[in-house]
């Protein structure tokens, strides 16, 4: 590990001042960042602890039924306040690592990190929820951007996530053991007006929309209609020692078809 300064600001706006001077990185639940640091993929001067800063811990519902989930709030309280509000999501954070990870682990910084096989990513963009950080509101299909890359400018930090809840959602994830990762997961919302389906852990561009699945469903809503569909390409799905892309393709629709059957 490199010689790191760690600091801990108790609001945003000191978080935020302190992350505009020199080489500063916003720290969550750090089991991303610490374990890079201790590899030396990365270094940084300045670690910016949003942990001491209450405003984004916590789930709540606004005045629109959305699920509001501050920033900070780790996989363990999201599994535990949403298991009523919105139970396809916190299954989704009860499945995620191990119960250490899920202990220390925050929404916002998996969210801000943006791994192509994190979890949230797919109930986000599935839910079209909204990321808000000390600037401004981020519509899901705006945020992600690609492998590790998010619309997050340097210096933002995501406050509150906001959920949409549809009539229907599961998450049905094809864990790699090793890891606790999914080798691909789907996850599916069924709305009023149409069915949205996000797929985590299979494309090297990070978490996707599957389109025709969308399409299918919002016409039909059965597992049956997924089975009559093609996969999607196997070109630009991830390729390595766990499953080619044509592997990680079929389990696109085996995931989709399992989280349609399951949905509640």
């Amino acid at each position: 590990m490199y010689d790191f300064e760690l600091l801990k600001p108790a609001t945003i706006d000191e978080a935020a001042a302190m992350l505009a001077e020199g080489d500063a990185q916003a720290l969550g639940g750090g089991q991303t960042l610490l374990p890079t640091m201790k590899a030396r993929l990365a270094q940084m001067d300045r670690l910016v602890a949003l942990s001491g800063i209450d405003a984004i811990r916590g789930v709540c519902t606004d005045d629109d039924g959305r699920i509001c989930i501050g920033g900070g709030t780790s996989h363990a309280t999201v599994a535990r306040e949403c298991a009523k509000s919105y139970p396809a999501l916190a299954s989704l954070a009860g499945r995620i690592g191990d119960p250490a990870v899920r202990s220390r682990g925050t929404i916002g910084g998996s969210l801000a990190n943006n791994d192509p096989s994190a979890c949230y990513p797919a109930a986000v963009l599935a839910s079209n929820a909204t990321i808000v950080t000390n600037t401004r509101d981020i519509g899901a299909d705006d945020f992600f951007q690609g492998m590790f890359t998010t619309a997050l400018e340097e210096g933002e930090i995501i406050t509150e996530v906001r959920f949409p809840v549809p009539e229907k959602a599961a998450y049905e994830k094809f864990i790699q053991p090793a890891s606790r990762f999914p080798l691909v997961a789907v996850f599916v919302a069924k709305f009023a007006d149409g069915v949205r389906v996000a797929v985590t852990g299979a494309s090297s561009d990070g978490v996707f929309r599957w389109s025709e699945a969308e399409q299918a469903l919002s016409d039909d809503w059965s597992a049956d209609v997924v089975a009559g569909l093609a996969a999607p390409g196997a070109e630009g799905m991830i390729s390595d020692l766990h499953g080619d892309g044509a592997y990680r393709a079929h389990l696109v629709k085996v995931m989709t078809a399992r989280a349609v059957k399951g949905a509640v």
